[in-house]
Order: structure tokens, then sequence, then C-alpha cells
């Protein structure tokens, strides 16, 4: 059975949505999407209020509530049953994380068992056939078919075969 690797934030979960959704409501102040570039959304927050943002990020619960991507639920729940999944988050990187995280993948994603919730710190030692991410530090050491997820943050970015939504995902691999 072909293992997909698939990561959370940006790509089953919406942190940068939730956070630009709290931040436009709690500073009154719009985003510049133009500013987003390769590696981090925080660029395009005004600079003063980075610290802020950054707070909010690493603050308990903020990873419990965060929106489902559209579809994901559906067509992740098909592609369990034809494939062995892990969902593979860097959440050491955000320690209030690890609880979040948990709790949000077992509530949304109720048929992904304890074992397929792999939360760690670097994903280097990750193996698999497929792997869907949205960060190329992730994607690069990879060995297998390496799948770009498309957010603001890698819209630039060239040579890897792309997923925008989860339609698309599900057009590869259950067809």
């Amino acid at each position: 059975m072909e293992r997909i690797i698939i990561d959370m934030d940006e790509v089953i979960a919406d942190p940068m949505g939730a956070m630009i959704t709290w931040y436009e409501k709690e500073y009154h102040s719009k985003v510049n999407y133009d500013n987003i570039k390769e590696g981090s959304w925080l660029k395009g927050f005004p600079d003063e209020h980075h610290q802020l943002v950054l707070e909010k990020l690493y603050s308990p619960g903020f990873f419990r509530d965060l929106p489902v991507m559209d579809d994901a639920v559906d067509v992740l729940k098909e592609m369990n049953q034809r494939y062995e999944i892990f969902i593979v988050s860097a959440a050491v990187e955000f320690p209030n994380s690890l609880k979040d995280k948990h709790d949000w993948l077992l509530e949304y994603f109720p048929y992904f068992t304890w074992r397929q919730l792999v939360l760690c710190g670097d994903k280097r030692m990750i193996v698999g056939d497929h792997m869907i991410d949205d960060h190329l530090k992730n994607l690069v050491h990879f060995k297998g078919n390496k799948l770009l997820y498309s957010a603001l943050h890698n819209r630039e970015v060239q040579g890897y075969q792309r997923i925008n939504n989860w339609k698309e995902a599900a057009a590869i691999f259950l067809k």
C-alpha cells in the first residue's frame, strides 16, 4: 500500500486564514498580501505588529480552533481507505500547539487513528511514497513524489507539481 505524508498547517488546516481574520478584526488593519513571500506569511503584517502575531501564534488554543480546508475531510476519508496516510506536522516548533493539533485532528478527522498522527520537529526523517506540503523546506529532502500544496507564501515557487485544493488531490489519488 502506498504511503502518503500530509502536512497539517496550510494543507488541511487554515492557520493563515484564522490569523488574518483575528488580526483584521482586532486591529482594524489589512494584511498586505503582496508582501507574503516564500518562507513566512508574517511579512504580510505591518512590522510593528510582527510580535503581536507571533504571540498569537504561540498562544495556547490558537491551533485548536482552526478552519478546515474545503473538501479535506471527505477527500481524506476516501484516501484513507486506499492508502496508508500519515498526517505529519512540525508541531514542536510551536510547543503549545501539540495538544491543540492532536485534539483538532481527532475532532475533524476521526477516521485517523492516533498511530497516523505524527507531531514532530523536523520532517527529514519522514519516509513515504508521496508528500503533500506547503513548505519547500519539508519537500526538498523527501525521497518520494513531492506535491506542493498551494499557499500565498509559495505562489512564486516553480518546479513542483502543485495541488491547489482537495478536489485536485482527489483527481490525483482517487481516480
